[in-house]
């Protein structure tokens, strides 16, 4: 059952990860998470931007480090994430891969931020999953066999797609593991490297950078 947080909102989520690579204000959080079109993979919605910071300030996971100025334009805050914003991204991502739930989008929110955690970690959680839905697989499977000898396959449809879903998610999951786990998934040692080093991939930086742009 997925943890009741103290912010739900995915938009959170996103924020925080993008200060992990350094201090932003809440403009180029957006931004940042625009260029890597987190915002659609995490469903976010703008209206609430200003918000969803305030409350992660309140919190604890975000605290502000300056204030400053360019020109004309309005005075803007800049923000950086805390140990205590850290721990909750990490504990955030790890439940959206680890532990299957039926809300739509909540693996692909988690698969979005993969890199937040190391490559071991996501193996480990990525097993815990696959292992999960094969066990509920194999119990609708039994329960729709059952079903199918006295319903008309027309009412029992709903069914076999949602099983052939699930099926599919847990063969890509299992392709994403092999990846993994044989050292063929690409940028992989990149990845590995980042929790290694804590030093931001030069890919990302960029990427980083490049959202922010002009404003």
């Amino acid at each position: 059952m997925a943890k009741r947080r103290k912010i739900s909102n995915l938009l959170a989520l996103g924020l925080l990860s993008a200060l992990m690579t350094r201090p932003m204000h809440p403009y180029e959080m957006a931004s940042v998470l625009r260029a890597r079109s987190k915002d659609e993979d995490l469903g976010i919605k703008w209206g609430s931007l200003y918000r969803v910071v305030q409350n992660l300030e309140k919190h604890g996971f975000v605290q502000v480090v300056q204030s400053e100025r360019q020109g004309a334009r309005p005075e803007r805050t800049v923000y950086r994430i805390t140990e205590a914003g850290q721990a909750e991204l990490v504990d955030w991502v790890r439940e959206l891969i680890g532990e299957p739930e039926r809300e739509e989008g909540r693996f692909k929110a988690g698969l979005s931020l993969l890199g937040v955690l190391s490559p071991d970690d996501a193996v480990d959680l990525l097993v815990d999953r696959i292992n999960v839905l094969e066990g509920r697989l194999a119990e609708a499977d039994a329960k729709l066999t059952e079903h199918a000898e006295r319903v008309p396959r027309l009412f029992l449809l709903e069914t076999e797609y949602e099983l052939a879903v699930r099926r599919a998610e847990v063969e890509w999951a299992r392709s994403l593991l092999r990846e993994i786990t044989d050292g063929s998934m690409p940028g992989l040692a990149e990845w590995r490297a980042f929790h290694t080093t804590g030093e931001v991939p030069s890919e990302l930086a960029e990427l980083a950078e490049r959202g922010t742009g002009p404003d």
